[in-house]
């Protein structure tokens, strides 16, 4: 499929696109399918139903809230849509009804406190965060039974779509009439050199022979909702929820920064802290469970806002174009990375979640500073390449410790790629497609305990208090 500057930034809520707004849309998925898809032969009324989770999902599901994402989608919310502040009460009041009333179905028995399995057994073959939802007759007599995958970001598939014929993302973008059908660096470089357009510009074509005429207003708000979340993050204090007791640090770290500013005694560095506090913003406000820009994940979601703010607020002179070029740019090489190997914690670890929206953040900050194609290959490719092997074992199941601060080392990763990218004139060792490669085997030949089922590294190794 092609992958839209709008499939990998997409508005949603915390705290994980993979394990809260994929279950969301999953749940979603199976009401519409129960409407439009044959029941099961022999089946009588649709009478009540279940869903198990599997795997990565199970592991670390409490942590991520799966079962009560899970929930809000079988009541008909969307991530985009969802009010956070209504989710106890909605989630409550199906406690007590233990009844689903979808348009247009018949009521369904649905107990959220025995109806939502966790299977800690061995994962599902296809992908390590799967959910099996089943639905049953009065009698017990399966109706319809589905299986999806949470597959990162997001996106969500079911078997069947995860089984079908693979094509690659360029034959893909020719058969579809796409201008620019690249689906791999080194295509893009090539079309970039054939055509003297830059990759954002490349993207942009794209994006409107995709049919999204209101490219401009589309981008500008992803930037508008990105630096929202920042400022929303700005301006809270407290404990994060989910029993950890990590205190949100980003208000304090800003307020400092603000009232030193202008000190002669400031330290040069001191631009890592403002970088820093800019992407813990989010991720604090992910991990509440608030609204955020999945960039290419949830767990990943304050990398690439946080590089944008650096570019807004620490270069006086950036223009309205140059940071739409940012996010073309960023969207080009997530979509690359996504196509050819993971964006999944759950796949590859976290260097598929922090490492890509660190290279997104390099290129993207590449591009907006005058970067030709090939430094831009080269910042996404030193800003991943120094990712490679990371693993995602969140303490508790929760996307805190250490995702938070993770989120600010991938940020100033990313703007010192960009740095060194623009320094040299594009030629270097190691091509992004192949580290993109080196990234999808590291994550194939990591332990599971690893890969988001917090059973192994920094999740077993907390002290005890």
């Amino acid at each position: 499929m092609f992958i839209s500057v709008f499939d990998i930034f997409k508005r949603g809520v915390g705290p994980s696109s993979s394990h809260t707004m994929g279950p969301m849309v999953a749940a979603l998925r199976f009401i519409e399918a129960l409407r439009t898809e044959e029941r099961i032969p022999g089946a009588g009324e649709l009478a009540s139903l279940n869903v198990t989770l599997h795997g990565s999902l199970a592991w670390t599901g409490k942590g991520h809230a799966t079962d009560r994402a899970t929930v809000l989608g079988l009541l008909g919310q969307t991530p985009q849509g969802l009010d956070p502040d209504s989710v106890d009460t909605l989630v409550a009041n199906l406690g007590k009804t233990r009844r689903l009333t979808p348009e247009g179905l018949h009521p369904i028995a649905f107990d959220p406190a025995s109806d939502v399995i966790f299977d800690f057994g061995k994962p599902l073959p296809l992908h390590a965060n799967a959910m099996t939802f089943r639905a049953f007759d009065a009698s017990g007599n399966p109706y319809l039974t589905e299986t999806y995958y949470s597959v990162g970001g997001g996106f969500v598939q079911t078997e069947r779509e995860m089984t079908q014929p693979h094509h690659s993302l360029a034959e893909e973008k020719r058969a579809m009439g796409y201008p620019y059908a690249f689906g791999t660096a080194a295509e893009m470089l090539a079309m970039g050199k054939r055509t003297g357009l830059t990759i954002a510009q490349m993207k942009r074509a794209n994006e409107l022979a995709a049919g999204h005429d209101d490219l401009d207003e589309g981008l500008d708000g992803l930037e508008e909702a990105m630096m929202s979340c920042i400022d929303r993050g700005f301006a809270q204090e407290g404990i994060l929820p989910g029993g950890l007791n990590v205190r949100r640090r980003a208000k304090k770290l800003h307020d400092e920064l603000i009232a030193t500013r202008y000190s002669n005694r400031n330290a040069p560095h001191v631009v890592n802290d403002w970088i820093s506090a800019y992407a813990m913003s989010v991720n604090e406000e992910n991990a509440a469970g608030g609204r955020v820009v999945t960039a290419p994940t949830n767990g990943a979601a304050g990398t690439v806002p946080a590089v944008l703010r650096y570019l807004l607020d620490h270069f006086p002179e950036t223009t309205r174009e140059q940071r739409r070029d940012f996010l073309l740019t960023a969207a080009a090489v997530g979509g690359l990375i996504k196509a050819n190997a993971s964006i999944s914690g759950a796949e590859v670890g976290c260097q598929g979640e922090v490492g890509s929206a660190s290279a997104m953040a390099a290129a993207g900050l590449c591009a907006a500073l005058g970067g030709t194609n090939e430094q831009i290959e080269n910042a996404a490719e030193i800003a991943l390449e120094h990712h490679l092997g990371m693993t995602c074992d969140p303490a508790k199941g929760l996307v805190q410790v250490p995702c938070i601060e993770r989120n600010a080392m991938g940020a100033i990763k990313a703007v010192s790629a960009a740095s060194l990218a623009l320094r040299s004139d594009g030629e270097h060792i190691m091509p992004l497609d192949n580290c993109i490669r080196v990234m999808l085997q590291t994550g194939q030949d990591m332990d599971a305990r690893y890969k988001e089922t917090s059973q192994a590294g920094i999740a077993v190794n907390l002290p005890e208090c």
